[in-house]
């Protein structure tokens, strides 16, 4: 055993901190919509396959260099049609969100990019492409990263200040966030229920960093994996994490995080099940509904990093 074990498998333990979210409320929640379609592993930009992750598609009967455009069609239907049924319900309910975008497909859908810029949501950074980073030699992924910042100022009229990898980090995203100087936080954690600091080792010393945690968990990849069915399959296991988390918010806020994809939710019947929650939520007046740059700023401000 080594008292350098890298993992910090305690958190918080039994005596979480009190959030003091905005105005008292019992939970902090944020919707993600995952902005990925036009920037997944195609053919067409140099791969020797198309994806066709977190779709109805399959793979197995395309051959090394066989575009899938039932696959790609599939992408498709997510930018032009569930993106903007998606944005058409939160807008209705006046409710923020947080969009998880990769750069590149978001200037492949510069209208896109436009209505998120103008409703103010927030872009945490999915990557240049979605890819997986884990995969990604050091200098490969320090570009995609600085090639993403640079489109997103474009695209969406801000630098991204949070960031998210597909899946999971490489032992080196977090230092390079850190080195790259405009990230205030990183989502590449699914392990707590409220955000927490930790260190990063840099070319220039050790500097605190913080983790605004993500979930696969409450989440509509549940129905490409199986594990949902209908809308009411979302629904009912999204109340019952809600309900959960609102109940112990008496004693304990913690914030919940709600994963939503285009090509998944953005389908009519499984965005009704979201129609239901976002009705069913929007009938708390202690609730807090925000977007993922709020989280990371409330932390910073009544939060902040403690060495000890």
């Amino acid at each position: 055993m080594t008292s350098e074990y890298p993992r910090d498998v305690i958190g918080y333990g039994a005596n979480p901190p009190d959030p003091k979210w905005p105005g008292g409320a019992r939970l902090a929640i944020n919707f993600v919509i995952n902005y990925e379609e036009g920037s997944e592993s195609s053919i067409l930009d140099g791969e020797d396959f198309s994806e066709s992750g977190l779709t109805e598609s399959t793979t197995s009967q395309f051959a090394p260099g066989m575009r899938n455009q039932g696959a790609e069609s599939m992408f498709e239907y997510g930018s032009r049609v569930g993106f903007w049924r998606l944005m058409r319900m939160f807008a209705d309910h006046d409710m923020p969100l947080t969009v998880f975008g990769c750069a590149l497909a978001l200037e492949r859908n510069p209208e896109a990019a436009g209505a998120i810029q103008a409703a103010d949501y927030d872009v945490c950074c999915h990557g240049w492409r979605w890819l997986e980073q884990y995969r990604l030699d050091v200098e490969t992924e320090r570009d995609h990263i600085r090639r993403a910042v640079e489109s997103l100022k474009k695209t969406v009229g801000h630098r991204p200040l949070g960031w998210y990898c597909r899946y999971a980090p490489s032992d080196n995203t977090r230092r390079l966030l850190v080195e790259e100087g405009g990230f205030t936080y990183d989502s590449d954690s699914y392990s707590d229920e409220l955000p927490y600091w930790t260190t990063v080792e840099t070319s220039s010393g050790t500097k605190p960093h913080l983790i605004v945690p993500y979930t696969l968990t409450n989440n509509d990849v549940k129905f490409m994996r199986g594990y949902m069915s209908t809308a009411d399959d979302f629904f009912n296991f999204t109340k019952d994490a809600f309900d959960t988390l609102y109940r112990e918010g008496a004693d304990a806020p913690k914030m919940m995080s709600v994963g939503l994809h285009n090509r998944i939710i953005g389908h009519p019947g499984r965005a009704a099940g979201l129609q239901r929650l976002l009705d069913y939520i929007g009938g708390f007046d202690d609730v807090w509904v925000c977007r993922r740059a709020d989280i990371a700023k409330h932390w910073y401000e009544h939060h902040s990093w403690n060495p000890g």
